[in-house]
């Protein structure tokens, strides 16, 4: 239907499924993509900024794609990190269903793909990395940040990349403003308009 959107948690548009060609993590690969779901040509601009600007994740323990869609960052992350136990979450039943089929192509076995709430309340996160989801307006955006920003480990870090004119640098003092003193928010990066905001957890 023409009022999908790539954040509808069931799109009834018909799936009309397509390959592309991407590279991640410095490995050429043949994913799937599909109608209905954020990017179905292939890598954002906005991902491609993130993956090319941040560090490497953490070696090892808990990693996540926050909106992980059909799962270029989440497959990145892991493939970067295959010690590490990598989770992209995502309220899209259809992209949940490609990111398996497409981390299983990649071999990406270290990762699990789930929806928010299949991800045990416990568990805390060394890395995350997310191109977030502007476009489901202030307010949801903002509550999906703080269901997951504060679940950072002690010493983690989350990179986050959003397009300057969708609202970049008021999100950046909104992070800075709301987080508390436990987090350190900064730009780390600026680049084709989009900016990297970097979310450091300390003592």
């Amino acid at each position: 239907m023409a009022n999908d959107h790539y954040f509808s948690a069931s799109p009834s548009s018909e799936i009309r499924e397509r390959q592309v060609h991407v590279t991640l993590a410095g490995r050429a690969l043949t994913l799937s993509t599909a109608a209905g779901v954020f990017s179905p040509d292939g890598v954002d601009r906005g991902t491609k900024v993130l993956l090319g600007s941040v560090p490497p994740p953490a070696a090892d323990g808990a990693l996540l794609d926050i909106g992980c869609g059909w799962g270029p960052i989440a497959i990145t992350m892991a493939l970067e990190s295959p010690d590490a136990q990598v989770w992209g979450v995502d309220v899209n039943e259809r992209v949940l269903g490609l990111a398996r089929a497409n981390a299983a192509t990649a071999g990406a076995t270290n990762v699990t793909v789930a929806l928010p709430g299949e991800v045990p309340a416990d568990l805390r996160f060394r890395t995350i990395w997310s191109n977030p989801p502007i476009r489901v307006g202030k307010d949801e955006l903002h509550d999906i940040l703080l269901t997951w920003l504060p679940r950072l480990e002690v010493g983690g870090e989350a990179w986050l990349v959003v397009s300057k004119d969708l609202g970049g640098d008021s999100l950046q003092r909104w992070l800075r403003d709301t987080l508390g003193s436990d987090f350190t928010v900064s730009r780390a990066s600026t680049d084709k308009g989009f900016r990297v905001i970097r979310v450091h957890r300390g003592a």
